[in-house]
Order: C-alpha cells, then structure tokens, then sequence
C-alpha cells in the first residue's frame, strides 16, 4: 500500500494520485471547530468539480451546533487537485427584512434574531456555469450562480414560488434543497433534490416527503418535480436525498429515512422529475439515520457508481440497537459496477466517529470523499476532512486508512 502525509506530496504534480498503480489515500481538515471564533461548529459538507476541474467544498458554518441556529455558508476552493485549499469564504447573503420561520419558533433552544442560511446545493455545469440553491430559515429558496469557478457569484434570485407549486399536494411549512451537489443530465437538465415538512414533529423537520426541482434553461427559471417518496408507515420521514443519472438517462435517487429496518429508499424516473417508481428498500446500503453521498466514477474505461454513508447499526458500546440507532461510525464506500442493482461490500473510509459526507471524481480519477468526523460522539462531528484516493484503495482489500490528518486552514498560496 501506498500512503504519504500530505506535506510530502505538496511538490508533487496533483495527479501523482490517480496515476499511482497501488492503493493511496490521503486525508486533510478544511474545516475544524475551533479554527474561526464566530462558528462553534462545521456540518452539511458538500463536493463538487467545476467543468475546468476546479473542486469546490463548502459546508454550514454554525455560531451554534443546531439546525436552527445562526448560520452561514463558506466555500473553499482548490485547483490543484485537491490538495491545497484556498482559505474560507461566506458565499451567500440575502438582503431585505429577515423573519424566522414560525415552525422553528416553538422549539425551546431557537433564537428568532438568528439568521439560519441552509442547504447549499452546488452542481457543475458542463458549460462551465457553477450553480447553487439554497435556503434562508428553511422557508425561502434562492438560486445564485458563478462564471469563475466559485471566486464570485451572482445576487441571489428568489424561487421560493416553485416550492409553492407543492403546497395543493402537501401543505409545507419547511422546506430543505438537497443537502449535497445536485446533477446536471445528458440533456443539461439540472436536478436538485428537495425535501418538505409540515414542521409539526421533532425539530420541526418531521414529518416529511422527498421530491425534485429542475430546471430546463441553464438555472433562469425552475419547476417542481412529482413528489417521489411519501411518508408513509412503511416510508418514515423520507428527507435528505441524492441523485444520480443512470447510465441509460433515467434518475435514481437515494433517500434517507427513518424507517425501522434502517435500509436506504430508492426510486426512479425516466426524467428526475416525474413518473418516480415505488420506493424500494436497498437491502445492501445501510441507514443509520444520516446524509449520504453519491457519485458516478468514470475514469480509464471503468463506469462505476460510489456510495458513502456511516456502515453502522450498532451504539458505541456494540450492542444492536434496531429502531433507535444513531450511532455515526464507520464511515464506508461502496461501488456498483451494475448501475446500483447490486454493491460491494462497505470498505471503511473512517473507522471512528463519523458522520454526513459527500463525493466527488476529479478530471485525473481521483476520489474525493468530504465528511464529518471527529474523536467524539456528535451529530455532525469535530471537523469536516477531505480524504483523497484512487480506485485502487478502493478495491484493495488490504489497503487501510492511516494516514495522517494535517489540517489546511490558513490561506493556500496555489488555490485562488
């Protein structure tokens, strides 16, 4: 097995990774509680590769830990590969009067001065375009975009009236995009996951169904999806989704649930937005009540789908606890090389406490994986930590994560 620490590779061209024939992985900090007085805590960690293979990540920055609280959204930016970070920057403000959303304001710990920015979508364009939704107080939706990899964006527009379009089928009081980097299909369709809550049960975030918005025209104007999987007694609480383009064009999403068999939702349709299949559980990708992430690698002939999530049904003290586990260990990636019908077996990326993730596949092939992580139980996690590898640590089965951590929070002299 091959691993370095990253400071010994810095001199190195940034595809010495994806070219390297054994196993490599390699993992950084872009983000740890502690580094910025303002934020108490870093959660919803999202990927994504610009058209000229800038990579992007960007999470919630909270001034306190919950999902309520005062928050904004920092992006960092890489060019080379992901191993050298630009430092930190807020990247979304909505101006005007600000109003808490009324289903928050019931909850004992929600401060209604707080400013709550969430659930940053970002989806690369082919054309080079980077766009993003996201929301203000889990009640309004803007869409904003950037011409130069992420360095700059657009004034944010208002779509909240797409969500409107829901309220005859499902009257929401919350509404969340993604988490996650949402698609763009062959036909340059762009998909965005969303999710909707009456705000009536816990955190005012349940119950809840999943459905899409898309957009036809490069991001100037967006429609609703059908919604794809209810709540239902056999679908609990069907929220936080991600999307993936089957290789024969049809739109497989892969859904978080709070179901009592803790497996993954999955439905599909011909277009991302309509016709959806009965959701069905996947039986090979576990639930243990957390984000996932999910991406396509294509690189070198091969064509495979990836998926990331906590492979945990246990509590911290090794006993089985089905229906109330929440215990965010062992963070693993799985492959399909059958379009998501059948998947490897989990191959741990982070044995301890481990939490949201998201992937994504450079130009030179290779992984990317950002995620929650830390040496404590915790809902989100001490820091978020982009861990670096290639197909080969992937199905080695011998390859194991021990590289070391350095954290990369000042300002990067080769990212801009």
């Amino acid at each position: 097995m091959f691993t370095r620490i990253l400071p010994l590779l810095a001199c190195l061209g940034g595809s010495l990774l994806a070219a390297a024939t054994g196993p490599v992985l390699e993992k950084q900090n872009l983000f740890v509680v502690g580094d910025n007085p303002d934020y108490t805590r870093y959660h919803i960690p999202g990927l994504a590769v610009s058209a000229r293979g800038t990579v992007l990540a960007w999470c919630e920055a909270r001034k306190t830990a919950g999902d309520w609280a005062d928050i904004r959204v920092l992006l960092r930016r890489s060019t080379d590969d992901g191993r050298t970070w630009s430092a930190p920057v807020s990247i979304v403000d909505v101006a005007g009067p600000h109003v808490k959303n009324s289903a928050s304001l019931r909850l004992s710990d929600v401060n209604a001065t707080d400013r709550t920015y969430n659930n940053p979508v970002l989806i690369a364009d082919r054309d080079g375009t980077v766009h993003m939704v996201f929301c203000l107080e889990y009640m309004r939706s803007f869409y904003q975009r950037s011409e130069d990899d992420g360095v700059s964006w657009s004034e944010p527009v208002e779509i909240t009236d797409v969500f409107n379009g829901f309220r005859p089928e499902y009257d929401w009081k919350v509404l969340a995009t993604g988490p996650n980097h949402g698609i763009q299909l062959r036909t340059g369709r762009l998909i965005v996951p969303v999710w909707l809550s009456t705000g009536t049960g816990g955190n005012a975030h349940r119950p809840s169904v999943t459905s899409t918005i898309y957009s036809d025209d490069g991001g100037k104007t967006w429609q609703r999806g059908e919604i794809a999987v209810p709540c239902t007694d056999e679908f609990v609480n069907p929220n936080e989704t991600v999307a993936i383009e089957l290789s024969d064009g049809r739109v497989m999403l892969n859904v978080r649930n709070e179901s009592p068999n803790h497996r993954r939702l999955v439905t599909i349709s011909p277009d991302g937005a309509t016709g959806w299949s009965e959701p069905y559980f996947d039986d090979a990708l576990i639930e243990p009540i957390c984000m996932a992430g999910l991406v396509r690698y294509r690189h070198a002939g091969r064509s495979l789908l990836l998926f990331s999530n906590p492979d945990n049904l246990t509590r911290a003290d090794g006993e089985a606890a089905p229906g109330r586990s929440r215990d965010r260990r062992n963070l693993s990636i799985r492959s399909s090389d059958d379009e998501g019908r059948t998947w490897s077996a989990a191959k741990t990326l982070e044995p301890g406490w481990s939490m949201y993730s998201d992937s994504a596949v450079t130009p030179a092939g290779t992984i990317l994986c950002f995620y929650g992580s830390g040496p404590e139980r915790h809902f989100a996690g001490e820091q978020l930590t982009l861990a670096r590898f290639n197909l080969a640590w992937l199905l080695d089965d011998s390859a194991q994560a021990t590289s070391s951590r350095p954290d990369v929070n000042g300002p990067a002299t080769v990212a801009r």
